[in-house]
C-alpha cells in the first residue's frame, strides 16, 4: 500500500518525494542548512520549488556549500561568475540578496550565538503544528520574522517566502492530516 502524502508531493517525482519524506517539516537546527534553505526559498520566489530542487546541487557548488562566511565576502567578480552560470537561477537581485543576507545572517549569529537560537526563539523552541487543515501562504509568525529580518537588512524575505522557509525547516509543521508524516 502506498503512503499517503501531502497533495503537493508529486508521486511521479522521486526528487519531490524524497524532499517531502525526508526533509520538509523536519525541525532543523543546523545553521548551514538553515542558511541554505533561507537562500533557496528566496531564489524560488516566482518559480516552482521543483525548479529549485533540480538545481540544488548546482546552487551548493556555486555558493560554496552555503557557507555564510564565504558568501558574505563575494565581490563583483564572483557575482558576475554566478550571473553567467546556466546551472542556477540567474537573477541579479536574488544573487545580490544572497550576499547581503549572508552578512546579516553572520550578524544574527553573533548576537544570538546561532541563527538557530534566533529563529527558534520566535516559538520558544516549539514546533507550530497546524491542525485546522487550512492551506496558508503566511501567518502572524512569518509576518513577525519577515519584519525583523527586513529591519536587519535582509532581502527576499517577505512573509510568504518566510512562511515557506518555516515549513521547510520544521518550525511550522503543515503536513496534511492524512499524510504519513503528520504527527499522530
Amino acid at each position: 500500500m502506498e503512503k499517503q502524502r501531502c497533495h503537493w508531493a508529486d508521486p511521479n517525482s522521486d526528487l519531490y518525494l524524497a524532499y517531502h519524506d525526508q526533509e520538509w517539516g523536519v525541525p532543523e537546527h543546523d545553521d548551514r542548512h538553515l542558511f541554505e534553505m533561507l537562500i533557496l526559498e528566496g531564489f524560488q520566489a516566482g518559480l516552482s520549488w521543483i525548479t529549485i530542487l533540480k538545481k540544488r546541487e548546482a546552487f551548493r557548488r556555486a555558493f560554496d556549500g552555503f557557507d555564510p562566511s564565504i558568501v558574505a565576502g563575494y565581490g563583483s567578480d564572483k557575482l558576475e561568475s554566478l550571473m553567467s552560470s546556466p546551472d542556477i537561477v540567474r537573477n541579479r537581485r536574488k544573487i545580490q540578496a544572497a550576499v547581503t543576507n549572508a552578512a546579516v545572517f553572520l550578524e544574527i549569529q553573533k548576537e544570538f550565538g546561532s541563527f538557530d537560537c534566533y529563529l527558534w526563539s520566535f516559538t520558544k523552541g516549539q514546533v507550530i503544528l497546524n491542525t485546522d487543515g487550512q492551506v496558508r501562504a503566511s501567518s502572524e509568525l512569518s509576518d513577525r520574522i519577515s519584519a525583523d529580518l527586513k529591519r536587519r537588512g535582509m532581502k527576499f524575505v517577505g512573509t510568504v517566502i518566510i512562511y515557506s522557509f518555516l515549513q521547510a525547516v520544521g518550525v511550522v509543521n503543515d503536513h496534511e492530516t492524512g499524510c504519513w508524516r503528520y504527527p499522530r
